[in-house]
């Protein structure tokens, strides 16, 4: 009779069950006016910089999740995380890609040799825009001059022009506040679409051209620096003290429309060079391989999409919510079509730092660059979900080390 009445009861729950789906939370959204404290900060201190009066424009309202309905990590201090170096700000500059991949190789340095080193993002910057004229002028301006660029671009101004420390070169004129390279870069874009316009394609003009524009807003990069009293070349530098093998990293990718496991261009703009040295991923393993690094005491460059509602400077946080797409929906498909309708867009490059587990969902620690980001209660550091990298992270940039066996799989 006891077991009986035991297998009606199931059969009863079972029913029911089945006939009533778990209930899924449902996210609200809100209407904001988007604010961003330190970027007006930043505003406020150029202009008095240049002596100009304030030139903030009104904000018009734009569509946010409620993020008072999340249970998210409160604190940096609920994370697992690995050394770094302190956050800074990139200033009013599209450097996103120059600041976390840095950051993330002051990290790789202090993994592998616990020497805590600050390298400098604008001597990087200053060869990387001489880089993109140079192949604007290559190719008859046809590549793109933009302010933007990606990760793997640190390795290759690295391996060609070397790296210095931050303290001998910081990009800052004398008493400025803040990076800023808006006159710079729309000076230099002036001048290469009059290269454009007169079929000037002289290079060695072109070269001496855009560094004298630098030269003028950044100072002048050193040829030597003084290391311990000895006196040495950027690429001695990086070669003889830094000791980074810049071979032993790689970017991985994501993209359902190319074959799996095989070398692929990234499509976006920012590639100017059309890079094909991203390794294309099925998305469960590009998870994995994230997942497996953290927790294996790796960081990483990481970059993608951060103009969402789910993102939000002052709560710090990155989710997707359920009226965009419910979690369990989040797949290659979905992936994808965002990327081909440009909801998902590369719009900024951070450095993964650590990670934690709350309620059974994995949250990432993101270091950032960006003024967006300073304005939280933990100003510098974003909480990523684990759907919101799934669905709007592109890329990653990480030590082979970190992944063995798909590391077998590159041809």
């Amino acid at each position: 009779m006891k077991t009986f009445t035991l297998a009606l009861l199931v059969s009863i729950l079972s029913f029911f069950g089945s006939a009533f789906p778990q209930v899924t939370q449902h996210d609200s959204a809100i209407f904001v006016k988007p604010t961003n404290a330190f970027f007006d900060s930043i505003e406020t201190s150029l202009n008095r910089f240049y002596q100009k009066g304030d030139t903030n424009a009104e904000p018009r309202k734009a569509i946010s999740v409620d993020f008072s309905q999340y249970d998210a990590p409160k604190s940096i201090s609920d994370f697992k995380q690995y050394w770094h170096n302190p956050t800074i700000s990139q200033g009013n500059t599209g450097t996103c890609w120059d600041f976390s991949t840095t950051s993330f190789l002051e990290s790789e340095v202090y993994r592998l040799t616990g020497r805590k080193m600050k390298f400098s993002e604008m001597y990087t910057d200053y060869w990387e825009y001489v880089r993109k004229a140079m192949g604007y002028v290559e190719t008859r301006g046809k590549s793109k001059f933009g302010p933007g660029s990606e990760a793997n671009a640190v390795l290759v101004d690295w391996e060609k022009y070397g790296v210095v420390p931050e303290k001998d070169y910081t990009g800052l004129l004398n008493g400025q506040p803040f990076y800023d390279e808006t006159k710079m870069y729309n000076e230099m874009y002036s001048y290469l679409q009059s290269v454009k316009a007169e079929n000037a394609w002289n290079p060695p003009i072109v070269k001496s051209t855009i560094e004298s524009i630098l030269d003028h807003y950044m100072g002048t990069p050193p040829t030597e620096i003084n290391v311990d009293g000895k006196e040495m070349t950027p690429k001695e530098y990086l070669k003889d003290v830094v000791k980074l093998n810049l071979d032993d990293y790689v970017s991985l990718v994501s993209f359902s429309d190319r074959p799996y496991y095989e070398w692929t261009e990234y499509n976006v703009s920012d590639n100017w060079w059309h890079s094909k040295d991203y390794f294309n991923l099925p998305l469960n393993v590009f998870m994995e391989a994230i997942n497996h690094a953290v927790r294996s005491g790796y960081t990483m460059a990481i970059w993608g999409d951060v103009s969402e509602p789910g993102i939000y400077g002052n709560a710090g946080i990155a989710v997707i919510p359920s009226w965009d797409i419910p979690s369990q929906y989040i797949d290659a498909n979905a992936r994808i079509f965002r990327f081909y309708n440009h909801t998902t867009t590369d719009d900024h490059g951070m450095h993964l730092i650590g990670y934690t587990v709350k309620d059974g969902k994995t949250w990432y620690l993101i270091k950032d660059s960006d003024s967006e980001s300073r304005n939280s209660d933990h100003p510098g550091y974003d909480f990523f979900s684990s759907d919101y990298v799934k669905l709007k992270m592109l890329g990653i940039m990480l030590p082979k080390s970190a992944i063995p066996e798909i590391v077998k799989k590159m041809k």
